[in-house]
């Protein structure tokens, strides 16, 4: 019998499709393995050390202080995200490099800090819109040995049909960030996520920062398999209860679910609770056996209901079930949920217990 709700980790397939990711960048790419929020779901510490990636990052300084406390003190780390005063000790304190854009970040910032200097070529979030301003950022850290890496993020690299915004987009960081990288040799340019890591051998520069991708996750929330990566995450419970359920009978809050025929339904204990959304009320199916069923009535905080059919079942409690995995990807489950396939891995609780497959 399964634990009530499981996430099996691969880390084979984490290695491997960062395998993919170098292969697809230009030679002599550094790979920064992006573990942010957990490794999107994945296991921060088990991506970090799968990947063997030349370099880490994450969004706050908090995971950064994480991964130094697993004793990943060999690889460099970046904090991507906004830091408060506090924060920004707390990143510094983990020997992590962290971004900025405005002077007033330089103020006080210890001499042995390192800092990447962030233009907001059309992301329209962190960073400046002024050229102008990120180059006086990055002139001030050259002179005072700080500068570490100049930097952008771009907005539609996964999305082919982006009327050239794209393509605009890296044109920008280009016509800024050449004439610096020629100034500043010891600056690690870098832009490329893991769409743009396939899209563009141009946005490539010195490292690229690939995430979804690196857990075997499509870019573009369609087949991973379409650039040899391999899901990396499955999700898996097991049959509680299995009962008959009469025609006119209902399952689940709200009576979302009445059955027009006698049928057999398993309760599976997984739910909202465990980070398996609501929207998937009535709009799932699930693996028993080797065999797909739908997920029917209102997805619970800890129960799902599912429906085995009418007459005898084989189906028996005990038995496990597959909620992502054995044909089932995060994709699917996103695209039922009008969602993208980062909001489905990330979105699993601490309820969910990870462990090595």
């Amino acid at each position: 019998m399964s634990l009530r709700a499981e996430a099996s980790i691969d880390a084979a397939a984490i290695a491997a499709n960062a395998g993919v990711l170098r292969a697809a960048a230009a030679p002599r790419t550094l790979l920064c393995a992006v573990v942010k929020a957990d490794g999107y779901g994945h296991g921060a510490v088990t991506a970090a050390r799968a990947a063997r990636s030349d370099w880490l990052a994450v969004a706050t300084a908090q995971e950064a202080a994480g991964l130094r406390a697993a004793a990943l003190t060999d690889v460099r780390i970046l904090v991507m995200g906004a830091l408060s005063p506090p924060e920004r000790a707390i990143a510094l304190a983990a020997d992590a490099d962290v971004v900025a854009w405005e002077p007033e970040f330089l103020d006080g910032l210890p001499t042995d800090a390192r800092v990447h200097v962030k233009l907001d070529s059309g992301m329209g979030r962190l960073g400046t819109r002024s050229p102008e301003q990120a180059t006086t950022v990055a002139e001030r850290l050259a002179d005072r040995g700080q500068l570490a890496g100049l930097m952008t993020h771009f907005a539609t690299a996964d999305d082919p049909g982006d009327d050239g915004f794209f393509a605009a987009q890296l044109a920008r960081f280009t016509d800024w960030v050449e004439p610096l990288r020629a100034r500043f040799l010891e600056a690690v340019v870098h832009a490329a996520n893991s769409a743009a890591t396939f899209r563009e051998p141009a946005a490539h520069f010195d490292m690229v920062r690939a995430g979804v991708a690196l857990y075997g996750l499509d870019p573009a929330n369609a087949d991973p398999a379409t650039h040899g990566l391999r899901p990396a995450l499955s999700l898996r419970s097991y049959v509680g209860a299995v009962k008959a359920c009469a025609a006119g009978e209902s399952a689940g809050y709200g009576r979302r679910f009445v059955s027009e025929r006698d049928t057999m339904l398993a309760t599976v204990p997984i739910g909202y609770g465990d980070g398996w959304r609501r929207g998937l009320t009535n709009r799932a199916e699930v693996v028993v056996g080797g065999r797909r069923y739908a997920q029917v009535g209102t997805v619970s905080m800890d129960n799902v209901t599912v429906d085995l059919g009418p007459g005898p079942t084989d189906v028996r409690p005990g038995d496990p079930v597959t909620l992502i995995g054995e044909g089932i990807t995060a994709e699917e489950v996103a695209h039922r949920l009008e969602t993208i396939n980062y909001e489905v891995t990330c979105g699993l609780t601490a309820r969910v217990m990870r462990r090595p497959a």
